[in-house]
């Protein structure tokens, strides 16, 4: 197995730890850093992770291998905040942050980042003014030419920007207007890219909304439906939707949970989940039932694609195939029985307001799921090709909100997902 790092963020807590997951050993403790729970981390290049300081309004670039007892953060650069999205180009050298709703119920800031790392004497970031929403953004090759996407609700579209013209832009946060814009559903929320294609793919009520890059501007393609014959069974493969997307470079495929049953948030226990996955060059779609309660963001190890499940009845870790290539596509390989989290979410009440949650994390290059247990600072580690338990690690703060997690190797092909997770 390769050297591994697991970096777990305390955003309430305002502090990131970095345990070796090996050996379930401390390595290092960051503090006085509140990660942008919604942008999450972005993987780059060698094993570094990104993250949006939401209260110091910084990008932080994180090296968990750089030694004993100090990490290093070899940079940070200013940003517009609160974080709502974070990504890179392909090479890590372009990245964007968006600005979203914060503590605001209504989104106010209409401010976007855009940040050169490699830029002399030091790494430069400017900001500009876009549209107010709750933005995602995309960040396309090639390296001497790269857009930025935006991509906007209400009314939806994504907004097309060179993103070199944004780095000449003066100061004072200037009103920038984009090249292009292709319209899209208004309540789009989740986005991934693809570095070889070109492609951006948005989740929708109506499905997956796809775009590729034509010289300066897009050009739609083909939605994608969210039902697919995935495992089978005749029965839930209809109907509702994706809010997250995900892509596994390696193996081609865009992964998604698909919600359905109840609209009310405090009837979560009814709603119910599939996995979503497509395979991007074959256009094979499909999905299989995972169970009722609170699914939401999933992490890809070596073999397996892994999914929480939090429900009044007892919460669960899902490992299903990541092989999608099979006559039947993948298949639920294990259900692991996860310990009960006080603070849990209750029947009645909705599932993310004043709660303990659970993050996931994987890298592609171990049989490794590491699952957080909110409120009580623990991290629990599993072999992901079975289920079994193997240990668990323990952070010096209680991780309220079930914290953020990053398990990372440097060469796991993890940065090939451009969009922070």
């Amino acid at each position: 197995m390769p050297q591994l790092r697991l970096v777990a963020a305390d955003q309430v807590a305002g502090a990131v730890h970095v345990h070796d997951p090996q050996e379930g050993r401390p390595i290092a403790s960051l503090t006085a850093r509140h990660l942008s729970e919604h942008a999450g981390f972005l993987r780059l290049h060698g094993g570094r992770v990104a993250f949006v300081d939401d209260l110091a309004g910084a990008l932080v670039v994180l090296d968990p291998f750089a030694g004993e007892g100090r990490p290093a953060v070899p940079v940070t650069v200013p940003v517009a905040v609160p974080g709502e999205h974070l990504a890179a180009d392909p090479t890590g050298r372009f990245l964007a942050v968006s600005t979203g709703c914060g503590r605001s119920p209504e989104p106010w800031s209409d401010l976007l980042t855009v940040v050169d790392l490699a830029a002399a004497p030091q790494p430069r970031a400017v900001r500009v003014r876009t549209r107010t929403g709750e933005p995602g953004v995309a960040v396309l090759g090639p390296a001497d030419d790269p857009l930025l996407v935006v991509r906007e609700r209400m009314p939806g579209a994504l907004a097309v920007h060179r993103l070199t013209g944004l780095l000449a832009a003066g100061p004072g946060c200037p009103a920038v207007e984009p090249s292009a814009r292709l319209p899209l559903p208004d309540d789009g929320h989740g986005d991934a890219a693809d570095p070889a294609t070109g492609r951006v793919f948005t989740a929708t009520e109506d499905g997956v909304a796809v775009a590729v890059r034509d010289g300066q501007s897009l050009t739609a393609g083909p939605s994608l439906t969210w039902d697919g014959d995935g495992d089978g069974d005749g029965d839930g493969r209809r109907g509702g939707r994706g809010y997250f997307l995900r892509l596994d470079p390696a193996r081609r495929t865009l992964w998604s949970t698909v919600r359905g049953g109840p609209p009310e948030p405090d009837q979560w226990p009814l709603w119910t989940n599939h996995a979503w996955w497509h395979r991007i060059d074959e256009g094979r779609t499909g999905r299989l039932d995972l169970g009722p309660g609170l699914v939401f963001r999933l992490a890809l190890s070596r073999t397996r694609a892994a999914f929480t499940r939090i429900h009044p009845s007892g919460d669960e870790l899902v490992l299903v195939d990541r092989d999608t290539t099979g006559p039947h596509g993948p298949r639920v390989r294990a259900r692991v029985p996860l310990p009960p989290m006080d603070g849990a979410p209750r029947e009645g009440c909705t599932p993310w307001d004043g709660v303990q949650r659970r993050a996931v994390a994987a890298s592609p290059a171990a049989d490794l799921v590491a699952v957080s247990r909110g409120g009580h600072g623990e991290i629990h580690l599993y072999d992901a090709s079975c289920g079994a338990v193997l240990r668990t690690v323990t952070t010096p703060t209680p991780l309220d909100e079930g914290g953020h997690l990053a398990l990372v190797a440097k060469d796991d092909g993890a940065e090939g997902d451009t969009i922070g997770r």
